[in-house]
């Protein structure tokens, strides 16, 4: 096993484990989601009572793991701009399609983790002026740290093939083609 060889199986750990430790760490934030419930001071003013902020954290964490894992991968391949070229054929190809995939998902994943960590991160404080009778406390709703779990898997699998069919393509040699004459011979009449 080469150098070449060895280097691709570590980013591909790497890789790997930061994915699943940012998943682990979204699905922990959904099951930690704050919760409200309605209490009445001596004032008989009523406001909402959170019992933990753990899941902002997780969810955090989770973003911040995700964004260096896809950090890792785009420093590795120097972002398919900078590095060697790609040989044409089939690896190049597929490498471009779960590049652009891999991003797309990325980008999906971090904004769930993020507007899910944020938005727990929001509690109301006093209610006292609403005038509602059905009116509850304000908290994250359910799944939304669950999309950005499943996002990171989809995020990690195209990051997987991508960097597969990425050192595939780099690998290869690029192909030359011999140009030769014209076999059809062109001589004057006499």
């Amino acid at each position: 096993m080469g150098d070449t060889e060895r280097s691709s199986i570590l980013v591909h750990i790497l890789v790997i484990a930061l994915c699943l430790t940012a998943f682990g760490f979204a699905i922990a934030a959904e099951r930690r989601r704050s919760t409200g419930s309605i209490v009445t001071d001596s004032f008989n003013s009523t406001f909402c009572v959170y019992d933990s902020d753990i899941a902002t954290g997780y969810g955090v964490g989770a973003f911040l793991f995700l964004l260096s894992g896809q950090s890792l991968l785009m420093v590795v391949t120097k972002c398919m701009c900078f590095g060697k070229p790609l040989a044409p054929g089939g690896s190049r190809a597929w490498s471009i399609i779960y590049f652009a995939s891999s991003w797309v998902t990325f980008m999906i994943a971090e904004s769930c983790l993020i507007a899910g960590a944020t938005k727990n991160a929001y509690h109301t404080r006093y209610r006292h002026m609403v005038y509602a009778g059905s009116w509850t406390c304000e908290s994250l709703r359910k799944g939304v740290f669950i999309a950005g779990a499943v996002f990171v898997v989809f995020t990690m699998i195209l990051n997987v093939y991508f960097y597969m069919y990425y050192t595939k393509s780099t690998s290869q040699a690029a192909k030359k083609i011999n140009k030769t004459t014209p076999n059809v011979g062109m001589t004057g009449y006499a």
